[in-house]
């Protein structure tokens, strides 16, 4: 079982997520890879069973750089039906659009038919964290990568 962590990072806050967010997966003995979106094609979203993508928040929405992968994915279109996904965010502020970046991305993962989980007690949509993601938002990515690879494993070994 493979889980592919995608991640844009100007400011390196959002890689920091990413690199959280793989400890986690690591906790459920998962096979992760963690790449930039200049260094993901999309036919290789087929090789995973679960993929969480992070954006720092702009206007509200995911980065040009992960939207275009996105826009490339249409040539995939529905054969990542049953597959688990997963968003997180940064932001500048609070208030400055990260959940709606944090949806858009999950949005795009509904429209392939994939597998979304929401969390009652952490960030219940993914983690988001205003600047530079602090002890409490790393704690946050570390849970929420389990917690995705915890999903996968129902999913793909039952």
């Amino acid at each position: 079982m493979k889980i592919l962590i995608g991640y844009y990072s100007r400011s390196g806050h959002t890689k920091k997520m990413a690199d959280a967010i793989a400890r986690g997966v690591k906790k459920e003995n998962i096979t992760v890879a963690v790449k930039t979106f200049d260094r993901i094609t999309v036919d290789e979203l087929l090789d995973y069973e679960a993929i969480i993508f992070g954006s720092p928040t702009y206007y509200g929405l995911m980065a040009a750089e992960v939207k275009r992968l996105f826009d490339e994915s249409v040539k995939i279109h529905g054969k990542l039906s049953g597959k688990v996904g997963g968003a997180f965010s940064s932001s500048g502020m609070m208030g400055g659009g990260g959940e709606t970046t944090i949806m858009s991305i999950l949005e795009a993962f509904m429209v392939h038919g994939m597998i979304i989980v929401g969390d009652a007690r952490l960030q219940h949509m993914g983690p988001l964290a205003i600047g530079d993601p602090d002890g409490n938002a790393i704690d946050t990515c570390e849970k929420y990568g389990q917690k995705i690879a915890e999903l996968a494993k129902k999913v793909f070994t039952e």
